[in-house]
């Protein structure tokens, strides 16, 4: 049987990756002032194991100020290093999973409530609320606190928390950095010029609305290993007229690309409330194409992606490089496993779940042979079991 397109290898930049599968970022609204919990050790422990090649930190604040709830991770500070150290340690003393983060600033749609608890806005007089900053001073919903239209020094200071990020990203062994351009977050609001009204050489054309963006991905590629994959997410579109759209999100890739980017992960909306999605399998796939014949460098796609066959046809016809699971792989933390049964592919589970091969998938592991009880499995020097 041909070897699935989904568990083909692909490498990035220096990274090599067993699979095409991608565990996106996914926040948890579960740190104590931006430091990682035992939470995170449970979430992230668990996903690590899943058989996907790549494991994405969820959207980690560069300042305090930069996260999107009060209950975010964050990256700005020997404490938050500190906890995320702690974690990534235990994770990876049982599973060699590539591990990256998402670095992100949440611009106007910082300072919220847990998404249990309503999700709105917390104004900056709230025991968990801070004044938010943005490209322009523009709420994101009406009622809301708007944010302080961001000077010079502000940006600068914003940049340079990537940077700081980054190193501090580097120190932890991280694989891989994500700029998140996404979602409606910072630096995507200098990019709509929904959200961005600004008169100055960071608003108005294209090129000055993404002079920004790009300064601050040149800053975290100067910062992080030249060996590790630096990396941008972007919304394609802003599902509103007027707003940022796929040509905009092409000529940004391309820019991004000819700046060293090793990879672009590719999502849409989130910028404005008026946005009418039209949700359904695949939906964001088209977009991921478009991008995908205009630069050279792996792409990424996300939305509603939950069966292996689905996968599976993106990248064997070459729609993506690379699918993204979130949701899916919540409900599902063995989604990679299942996958690789239904295509008839292999995955690598810790030696300690060997024996929960099922006899009918007798080569899904990798190992063919008994796997109860009393079998002692080893590796030799070509990575087979014996």
């Amino acid at each position: 049987m041909a070897q699935p397109a989904l568990f083909k290898p692909i490498q990035v930049r220096r990274l090599e990756l067993p699979n095409r599968i991608v565990i996106a970022p996914m926040c948890q609204y579960s740190a104590e002032n931006g430091r990682m919990t035992d939470w995170h050790q449970i979430h992230l422990g668990q996903l690590a194991m899943s058989g996907a090649s790549l494991l994405t930190i969820e959207a980690t604040g560069v300042l305090p100020e930069g996260r999107i709830t009060w209950g975010d991770v964050g990256l700005y500070d020997d404490a938050t290093e500190e906890a995320m150290r702690r974690t990534l340690e235990s994770v990876r003393r049982w599973s060699h999973t590539a591990i990256g983060i998402q670095l992100g600033h949440a611009g106007r749609k910082a300072s919220t409530e847990v998404p249990w608890a309503g999700g709105h806005q917390l104004p900056p007089d709230d025991p968990h609320g801070w004044q938010t900053v943005a490209p322009s001073a523009i709420p994101f919903n009406e009622g809301d606190v708007a944010p302080v239209a961001l000077d010079r020094e502000g940006m600068v200071r914003i940049r340079d928390a990537f940077a700081a990020a980054a190193v501090r990203a580097a120190r932890l062994g991280l694989d891989f950095v994500q700029l998140h351009g996404a979602h409606g977050y910072l630096l995507h609001q200098f990019l709509s010029p929904l959200s961005n009204r600004r008169t100055d050489e960071y608003g108005g054309s294209l090129e000055n609305r993404m002079r920004f963006p790009l300064e601050v991905f040149e800053a975290v590629r100067a910062a992080f290993p030249v060996d590790r994959a630096v990396t941008m997410r972007v919304s394609a579109t802003d599902w509103v007229e007027g707003g940022w759209d796929l040509e905009q999100t092409i000529a940004f890739a391309r820019a991004l690309e000819a700046r060293g980017c090793d990879a672009v992960h590719v999502s849409t909306g989130g910028l404005h409330p008026a946005q009418r999605i039209p949700a359904g399998p695949s939906y964001q796939v088209p977009f991921a194409r478009a991008v995908k014949q205009a630069v050279k460098m792996p792409v990424v796609t996300v939305g509603l992606i939950t069966s292996a066959e689905q996968a599976e046809a993106i990248v064997a016809t070459g729609d993506a490089d690379m699918v993204a699971l979130a949701r899916t792989i919540l409900y599902d933390p063995r989604w990679p496993w299942h996958a690789a049964a239904e295509l008839g592919a292999t995955v690598l589970p810790p030696k300690q779940y060997l024996r929960s091969q099922p006899a009918r998938h007798r080569h899904l592991f990798g190992v063919d042979g008994p796997v109860g009880p009393t079998a002692s499995w080893e590796r030799d020097e070509n990575g087979a079991y014996w």
